[in-house]
């Protein structure tokens, strides 16, 4: 009797945090947000999942650009830059999978502050595979799951929706043979909508 090629991954997110990268300070010139977060580690973060960045600004700090070094959810290099924000919060919208630096442009009004966010883009298999099954649990927020190839942005190959009922399970049908995923196939959602998930794919 020959064994199953089937694998199965596991997926779940920690909640954001506004800080966890660089604590609040503020910067009298240009120059590197220190990151000394809760989530940092020798001068650079981690995540739990690759997730997008935030910058909180106490004062208005719309003329400064804040740049993101470090890696995307398929491990390359990549930066981004974000715009501050008015006393709030700037989000960014590339996956980070680490961050090694960020850098603001100029002198800030006040405190600034950076973490992750909730858009997530979790990898299922780094190559090519095909999704046989899932396993769902839901959060107390309805929300869309997207499964895309490739990458956090590549092509769609598969949407559905949680419910808003939390600690209740799906098992969402992948019928027939399942569904190719070419090069990679990554989870994307808001961490909010969903609190675990188990893709089984071979």
């Amino acid at each position: 009797m020959s064994g199953s090629d089937v694998q199965a991954t596991f997926i779940e997110a920690a909640t954001s945090d506004d800080n966890g990268i660089s604590t609040a300070a503020t910067l009298s010139e240009a120059g590197d947000l220190t990151i000394n977060g809760a989530l940092a580690s020798g001068g650079s973060v981690t995540f739990d999942q690759p997730r997008n960045v935030i910058i909180t600004s106490a004062g208005d700090d719309r003329g400064d650009t804040f740049t993101v070094t470090g890696t995307d959810e398929t491990g390359a290099a990549q930066t981004e830059a974000i715009t501050g924000a008015n006393a709030g919060v700037a989000t960014g919208s590339k996956f980070f999978a680490t961050v090694t630096q960020i850098a603001c442009s100029g002198a800030t009004a006040g405190d600034v502050e950076a973490g992750s966010g909730t858009s997530i883009a979790a990898p299922v298999f780094q190559g090519s595979c095909r999704l046989r099954g899932l396993y769902v649990v839901n959060t107390g927020t309805a929300g869309t799951i997207t499964f895309r190839e490739t990458s956090g942005t590549g092509s769609i190959r598969m949407q559905y929706n949680t419910v808003a009922s939390a600690n209740t399970t799906e098992y969402p049908d992948i019928p027939d043979s399942g569904i190719r995923c070419n090069a990679g196939a990554y989870v994307v959602y808001t961490q909010t909508t969903m609190s675990s998930m188990t893709v089984f794919f071979s």
